[in-house]
């Protein structure tokens, strides 16, 4: 029973005894009429007694009731509170199993919003790309192949001369006319489209090696029955025509017709990365050092840095070159032929008879900046001395040889690029651009390899990327070589070689006759066409030729669609002779500079023009 009830009970049973005491007081006084009989007060106490008790206990029941209830609702509540903590956590567990889940899901989502947009744009790209190469392929695909036309342009350029040489826009450089000749005073202008070139490389990759093959063609050449009558029949020409495997080890095997590997390249020794004058003269300029022949090579690239390699070049003599101030340059030799009428050769031509190939080793560098480079060259020359009055039939073979490098560095920025290379040697005469003389004679026949020195500075400016400025200025030079000198009594009897000075022996001076060097020739002239005929009484060797040179490129288009450009080039040419015995005084009217040393010399003035579309 809790304490509310108890003292409530209590309150009862005071006030029931409170009753019974004024019950008790109104017995004892005076009697009244007798009336019916009341309760005792202890039969009313016990009646109350029982009737509150059984309130009580009714109460109480109720109270037992209300706690048993409230315990099992407490126990329900708990159990169910139990229950739902239980699901709470297990709840509480999925949303975070779901969280993770849903974090999961939405990187997943983003991912692929962002795969589907990489996609999408990736399928774009190569929808793209797959639309240009139909639409305008950068190279023809043929069963794995790679087929490029790129280094093919069409041209159409002039050549305007001061001094008439007979060339088309390929200069031949000891043709340059001396001051007095007939043709020096008289210029020369000529169209040709004959430069225009067709290039085509095929290129071809296996896992471990590239196979390439290219071939380029123009219309230089002259063929026996070419001329430009009517129709220019000129033939095409091969320039180059070669194959190759690239190794991915760095060894690289070459063979065809190509640029020597004398010719300076733009990284390692890889054949189409040759550094050209950018002139528009098909020949180049005098200094430069080159040919493009056959050739057979091997290099290996160290990386990029680096690269060394060997060639076996097709070897050829040019003309042997002798003058003579006493006596005469011996004849009875034979170190070429002409071509067989029944072969394919040129039967206008000689070729000589090469005892090996001219072989050619270098070394290149690509540190980083710029370009270097060292070679050698070794040449044999062979001819055959047939008997005379003085000699006995026999074989000559002599060895020629030469050493040679440059660089190309850039400047400010790459705006700004500078060049410089040479050669010098004995015999190498062939491998400077005027190709002015490998070898001269001894008295007996034998060949002489001759010293010779080429040389070419380059300066090439980009103010912007449609314009290129260049000035070149180079030169071939040919060292005099005294062969036979012999003395009888008191004058020379024999004095031959090449350049040869003027000597004076016992009093007498004795060299090459340069005395009519400033006297335009009188024969020759009359008819519709006169003939150009050389000076006379001046025939002593060539000493050098130089050019300077400036010019400019400029790309009016350079783009998917090929590349469109125009130049302009100046050259100024001086051909030298080695001086002699010569008169100081140039004959009255006629313009020039007389040599007080008996020389000679030719200018020339050259303006180029040139508009090429190159295809992409």
């Amino acid at each position: 029973m809790s304490k509310k009830s108890k003292a409530l009970l209590m309150l009862i049973l005071a006030g029931f005894l409170v009753t019974a005491q004024a019950e008790d007081s109104a017995v004892n006084s005076p009697k009244k009429p007798a009336m019916k009989k009341e309760p005792t007060v202890s039969e009313q106490i016990e009646e109350l007694r029982k009737e509150f008790q059984s309130k009580i206990d009714s109460l109480q029941q109720e109270i037992a009731d209300r706690d048993a209830k409230l315990a099992a609702a407490t126990a329900a509540a708990q159990s169910q509170a139990a229950d739902a903590a239980a699901k709470a956590d297990s709840v509480s567990s999925s949303l975070a199993t779901d969280n993770e889940a849903v974090s999961k899901l939405s990187g997943a989502v983003a991912d692929i919003k962002l795969n589907s947009t990489s996609m999408v744009q990736t399928v774009q790209d190569t929808q793209k790309a797959i639309n240009a190469a139909i639409s305008s392929p950068d190279a023809i695909h043929y069963k794995g192949i790679t087929i490029s036309p790129a280094g093919s342009f069409i041209e159409a350029a002039t050549v305007n001369r001061t001094g008439a040489i007979g060339d088309d826009i390929n200069t031949h450089w000891t043709s340059i006319p001396l001051q007095y000749a007939q043709n020096s005073q008289v210029g020369e202008f000529y169209g040709s489209g004959r430069q225009s070139r067709i290039a085509l490389k095929a290129e071809g990759k296996l896992p471990n090696v590239t196979l390439t093959g290219y071939y380029e063609l123009d219309w230089l050449g002259a063929g026996v029955t070419s001329n430009n009558n009517q129709s220019n029949s000129y033939v095409v020409r091969q320039r180059q025509l070669w194959a190759r495997a690239a190794f991915t080890n760095g060894w690289n095997v070459v063979g065809g017709q190509m640029w020597s590997l004398a010719t300076e390249t733009t990284q390692g020794m890889t054949n189409g990365t040759e550094i050209l004058p950018s002139t528009i003269d098909a020949a180049y300029t005098p200094g430069f050092v080159w040919t493009r022949q056959y050739g057979f090579r091997l290099y290996k690239n160290f990386g990029t840095k680096a690269a060394v390699g060997l060639s076996a070049e097709n070897a050829e003599t040019l003309n042997p070159s002798c003058v003579a101030a006493v006596g005469s340059c011996p004849s009875n030799y034979e170190y070429a032929v002409a071509g067989d009428t029944g072969g394919l050769y040129d039967n206008q031509s000689n070729y000589s008879f090469n005892k090996l190939p001219d072989f050619v080793y270098k070394l290149a560098l690509d540190p980083g900046v710029g370009h270097y480079e060292a070679f050698g060259i070794v040449r044999t020359f062979r001819n055959r001395i047939y008997p005379s009055t003085t000699v006995a039939p026999f074989n000559d073979t002599e060895v020629g040889y030469g050493f040679g490098g440059g660089f190309r560095a850039p400047l400010a920025n790459k705006k700004v690029t500078l060049g410089l290379k040479g050669l010098y040697g004995y015999g190498v005469g062939r491998y400077g651009d005027s190709t002015i003389a490998d070898v001269t004679l001894n008295p007996n026949s034998t060949f002489v390899p001759l010293q010779a020195f080429s040389a070419l500075g380059t300066l090439e400016v980009n103010p912007t990327k449609k314009l290129t400025i260049y000035f070149n200025y180079g030169g071939d030079y040919i060292y005099r070589d005294i062969t036979g000198e012999t003395g009888s009594g008191t004058s020379l009897t024999q004095y031959i070689g090449y350049g040869i000075p003027v000597v004076n022996y016992n009093g007498t001076n004795y060299g090459v006759s340069m005395a009519g060097c400033n006297t335009e020739p009188t024969t020759g002239v009359g008819g519709s066409s006169p003939a150009v005929t050389g000076l006379s009484n001046c025939g002593n060797s060539t000493k050098d030729v130089q050019a300077a040179q400036i010019g400019y490129w400029f790309n009016f288009y350079n783009g998917p669609k090929g590349r469109f450009r125009q130049g302009i080039q100046y050259a100024y040419v001086t051909r030298n002779l080695w001086s002699g015995l010569g008169s100081t005084t140039a004959p009255s009217g006629v313009t020039g500079i007389a040599n007080p040393n008996g020389g000679a010399k030719g200018t020339d003035n050259m303006v180029f023009t040139s508009l090429r579309y190159y295809l992409p």
